[in-house]
């Protein structure tokens, strides 16, 4: 006796078991632990530069401008923040 002929010969039990399938991953799917707050770490880049003496506005248009526009290039990139300071 073949599988798909036990099942195409007992309907009634074929329907019990569909029912007992799908109730069990109806259960199942409830129980799955999902976090509220998932635990994500996002991709930081952190670049320091120095120039000694440079004041704050030096630095940000000979050092901080070139670096913003260099990694600005790189793919995926959503987020660019700089700080200059003495």
């Amino acid at each position: 006796m073949s599988i798909p002929s036990l099942f195409i010969k007992r309907p009634v039990a074929t329907s019990l078991l569909a029912i007992a399938i799908a109730i069990s991953g109806v259960l199942a799917y409830f129980h799955l632990p999902v976090a509220p707050l998932p635990n994500v770490t996002f991709p930081v880049i952190v670049v320091q530069a120095n120039l000694a003496g440079a004041s704050p506005d030096i630095m940000a248009s000979t050092v901080a401008e070139p670096l913003e526009k260099r990694l600005a290039t790189i793919a995926g990139v959503t987020e660019l923040t700089s700080s200059s300071f003495r």
